[in-house]
């Protein structure tokens, strides 16, 4: 069997310019029915959060931070990034990989929970750039689901901790904390895990902090109106929490490893909106983006397959 000899960051990919944001979205629906009416609405998002989403750069330094866990292990394996619907295109890296002599590498699935749009689209568009590069693409191994790890959580816990920490003293333990990750088609949601592990996740976190005010929620929502998706969606739960009673909420969005658009602007915009319309103080964890626990997280994830 070839030695791995890298790693392969997987993730979703996003505009990183103004200019990116429209051709962007032409690739993420191609294929769907979407309203151009609905690609602008999209369009408006990104501009109100600055034109461009920053997942691509914080992907990036993800990529350097597991580099240097790995250096400081006294592994020298590169750190490759490859995006399922932007530059770098899997293909493109894959292509880059094999050109610089690289036959083995361990792929790590950024998303934190398990369903077949966040998981077994990208091994499939992994395996589908790999036959798009042909004989010498790198064989790609992935490494098991990860929502449990015991990093992640120390990840999460932090980041909560550190948002409980903006509300006063005297208000802070009847805070509301909400869970959230993207909804997705309860069709799609029977046939796998993913409700199960935000549930876990939620329940890990809560535990590691002794707060027994939480609630699941899910943010997000496209598609068919017509359609089933999983619910309660945030803002429903936000407004059913003012209506209990509750001063403040703390949203933890452990369903994304980044702070991009859906909760720069679908947290930190509209949630934002709806809980300050409610009456409620609106607080919002980072995601876990480059926190260190994360970081030796991807570290332990290599160390696994590539003992």
């Amino acid at each position: 069997m070839t030695a791995v000899d890298s790693v392969l960051l997987i993730a979703f990919g996003g505009p990183g310019r103004p200019e990116d944001v429209r051709p962007f979205l032409q690739i993420v629906t191609a294929g769907r029915r979407i309203p151009p009416a609905r690609l602008e609405e999209v369009a408006r998002h990104y501009e109100r959060i600055g034109g461009a989403s920053p997942l691509n750069t914080l992907t990036r330094t993800q990529a350097a931070g597991l580099s240097a866990a790995l250096a400081a292990q006294g592994r020298s394996l590169p750190v490759w990034v490859g995006m399922r619907n932007w530059h770098p295109f899997l293909h493109e890296t894959l292509a880059n990989m094999a050109d610089r002599g690289r036959r083995r590498a361990v792929g790590i699935i950024l998303s934190s929970l398990q369903t077949e749009a966040s998981w077994a689209r990208y091994v499939d568009d992994v395996l589908a750039a790999r036959e798009k590069v042909g004989p010498a693409a790198p064989e790609v191994v992935f490494v098991s689901a990860w929502s449990d790890h015991p990093s992640f959580i120390d990840a999460m816990v932090d980041r909560t901790r550190r948002a409980l920490e903006e509300i006063d003293a005297e208000r802070r333990a009847e805070a509301r904390l909400i869970f959230t990750a993207h909804s997705v088609p309860v069709a799609m949601a029977e046939g796998s895990p993913y409700a199960g592990e935000l549930d876990a996740v939620a329940r890990r976190v809560a535990d590691r902090l002794g707060w027994l005010r939480w609630s699941i929620a899910y943010q997000s929502r496209s598609g068919s109106p017509r359609d089933p998706w999983l619910e309660p969606d945030v803002g429903d739960v936000i407004r059913t929490m003012a209506a209990d009673g509750a001063r403040d909420v703390v949203v933890i969005p452990v369903g994304f490893v980044c702070d991009h658009v859906e909760v720069l602007y679908d947290l930190d915009v509209e949630a934002r909106e709806i809980a300050q319309g409610a009456g409620v103080g609106f607080h919002r964890a980072i995601a876990a983006n480059d926190h260190p626990a994360f970081i030796a997280m991807l570290a332990d994830l290599v160390r696994r397959e590539a003992p």
